[in-house]
């Protein structure tokens, strides 16, 4: 018996004529908080839509906790959303933001007020309940939402790119704030983002997604050390990427020689995978930038730009000097054609 919790089985869907997911499998475990990544226009948003009934399938099926919900209104799914503009109520105050769905729901007034009292410190907004949302910070008010869908006790909480509208400290702390509550609450959780380091930071696994079909999945280990294809390498910053042949790196620019038998039919290594100051290669440097603890080089090579980054305790090679560097066996990754 499968141990899924939420399960899409050849599910397709489709704008119009345009297939956007052709014929998807995906089985998320529950309590686990899964990361739908991939660029714009790579059918993850497309899906997440499709499991909160905002979209109809197709082809396919779609279950929730056993239940076949394909067909099931979006208010009768037991999925909390989050968005990515977070939309809330100007108007009301932070409780009454957090305790509208319940108010919806009829409830009793007691358990209103200890549920939403209790979503609220869940998120770490105790003593905010009079203020507005105009007067609570960015990272206040995605707490907010994300409270407000916790209070109705989902089985499934879906994010929209939801800290996509933060600056870049605040968009540590909610990530940091994310994995906390989702630990606490145990909701199983599915983030759709574009942004890999987010994908990293949080998910239990990644769901890498080209073209509206899963590319690979896998935990954030799995995809940051072992990726399996081109795409999948590129798109987790393996940025030298070479085709290979018999004793030799290929590319459209031309040819560099091996000194070892390449693994596969293409290589890749990432910028600190590269040798720099030393080996059989020579190239000029095309583009050089302090990056705290390292700088980063661009080396015109025969093969084309090879991207490499260096200690920041070795001399620093200016713009058009001649630059040494090795594309070392050890640390290239080989993948799939």
């Amino acid at each position: 018996m499968s141990d899924a919790f939420v399960e899409l089985s050849n599910l397709t869907l489709a704008y119009g004529r345009s297939i956007a997911v052709p014929a998807l499998d995906l089985s998320i475990r529950e309590g686990e908080l899964i990361a739908l990544l991939g660029p714009s226009g790579c059918g993850k948003t497309t899906t997440m839509r499709a499991i909160a009934g905002l979209m109809r399938p197709t082809a396919g099926r779609i279950s929730i906790d056993g239940r076949d919900v394909t067909r099931v209104a979006a208010n009768k799914r037991g999925i909390g959303l989050v968005f990515q503009s977070y939309a809330l109520f100007p108007h009301l105050s932070a409780f009454e933001n957090v305790a509208f769905g319940l108010r919806l729901q009829k409830l009793p007034e007691a358990e209103i007020r200890a549920r939403t009292e209790e979503g609220m410190a869940t998120v770490g907004l105790s003593g905010f309940e009079a203020r507005k949302p105009a007067e609570m910070s960015g990272g206040q008010q995605q707490r907010l939402a994300l409270a407000r869908s916790l209070v109705m006790r989902p089985k499934v909480l879906l994010l929209d790119e939801p800290l996509s509208n933060l600056d870049a400290r605040l968009r540590l702390e909610m990530r940091t704030e994310l994995q906390r509550v989702q630990k606490e609450t145990g909701v199983t959780m599915v983030f759709v983002t574009h942004d890999q380091a987010e994908a990293l930071a949080l998910a239990d696994r990644i769901v890498l997604m080209n073209q509206g079909r899963i590319e690979q999945l896998g935990t954030a280990a799995d995809l940051y050390a072992r990726p399996e294809t081109a795409f999948a390498a590129e798109f987790m910053g393996f940025e030298n990427i070479f085709r290979t042949e018999p004793g030799a790196l290929v590319s459209d620019h031309g040819r560099l020689p091996l000194a070892y038998d390449a693994a596969g039919p293409i290589l890749a290594w990432r910028p600190d995978a590269v040798t720099v100051g030393e080996g059989p290669y020579r190239g000029r440097v095309a583009a050089a930038s302090f990056a705290g603890s390292h700088r980063e080089y661009v080396i015109d090579s025969p093969i084309g730009p090879v991207k490499a980054d260096a200690d920041i305790a070795l001399p620093e090679v200016p713009l058009g000097e001649t630059l040494a560097f090795d594309l070392p066996a050890a640390t290239a990754r080989p993948l799939a054609s």
